[in-house]
């Protein structure tokens, strides 16, 4: 089996070179080798290589900016994706994409659902969204994985924020109100390959997931955990984590509108491939963990 990995060297994609090598020949590409800019680059890269598997781990995910440059963030998110969905199609191979919370508006009570119709509220939920449109309208074979909060030892993300922040400042203030489900870029990539060796055995049909860590917290409960965690670790701050201020979504305005309810209900996908999906804390902290040993 070839496998063809776009966007290597983001948070999930960095993961995923460790967890697909033993599903058979992978081949890596970051955004200059397999560019979604360019619909001819990326063409040639799915022409030249001629992949069984397309892991779709590129994406324009500059939520703020994709306001101001909703143009470029359609390019990426939904017609470079539309063109990996229609050359899956052609030739019969699987194509494995990564969607978000944001293709909701936020405002159901529980976790959504995969059937719960989507209301995308910023231009990068909207470029998502049309993105899931083109897969399920191409016809070709495909899991798609929406996720929310994504973070991992490596690259940029919340909890690294909160570590430089919490060693900076000693008055913070982080959102309370928005709750959602901190994902590991390990749980999903390891999630992510025992589906694929699934649906080649025919254990698991294609289709839209929700793939996310279990529980549920806000920002501000998250902020509060890590540096509670870091002080317990001897982490020199300026901040406690009982001095982290809950502020509202209003406190904190930004370009583009989050989702306040972020939940996504996993029993589909653990269902399907009879997985108990732990928790997020374990993994904020085996995160906290890999950080204070390399770079405190």
């Amino acid at each position: 089996m070839k496998i063809l990995l776009l966007g290597k060297n983001g948070q999930v994609g960095h993961e995923l070179q460790r967890t697909l090598l033993p599903l058979g020949q992978l081949i890596a590409l970051d955004r200059n080798e397999g560019n979604l800019e360019d619909d001819k680059a990326l063409q040639l890269a799915l022409h030249t290589h001629g992949p069984d598997v397309i892991v779709n781990a590129a994406a324009y995910t500059a939520v703020d900016k994709a306001e101001s440059d909703e143009a470029t963030a359609a390019q990426v998110n939904t017609k470079a994706v539309k063109l990996m969905a229609e050359y899956a199609k052609k030739t019969n191979a699987l194509l494995v994409h990564y969607s978000t919370d944001y293709v909701y508006d936020g405002e159901k009570q529980g976790p959504y659902v995969e059937s719960d119709s989507t209301c995308p509220q910023s231009a990068y939920g909207r470029t998502k969204c049309a993105g899931e449109t083109a897969i399920i309208d191409s016809g070709c074979q495909a899991l798609v994985f929406r996720t929310s909060w994504v973070f991992s030892a490596h690259g940029g993300n919340f909890i690294k924020t909160i570590l430089r922040l919490a060693k900076e400042r000693d008055n913070l203030g982080i959102v309370a109100d928005q709750i959602g489900a901190p994902t590991s870029a390990e749980l999903i990539s390891d999630v992510t390959a025992l589906a694929i060796a699934a649906y080649k055995r025919s254990a698991i049909p294609p289709g839209v997931y929700h793939l996310t860590a279990a529980g549920d917290t806000s920002w501000h409960g998250l902020a509060t955990h890590v540096v509670a965690k870091l002080h317990a670790k001897g982490v020199p701050l300026k901040i406690s984590a009982d001095q982290i201020r809950a502020i509202a979504t209003e406190d904190y305005p930004l370009p583009a509108k989050r989702p306040k309810n972020s939940r996504l209900d996993t029993g589909k996908l653990s269902e399907a491939l009879g997985l108990q999906i732990p928790h997020w804390s374990i993994y904020v902290d085996r995160t906290i963990e890999q950080l204070t040993k390399t770079e405190l």
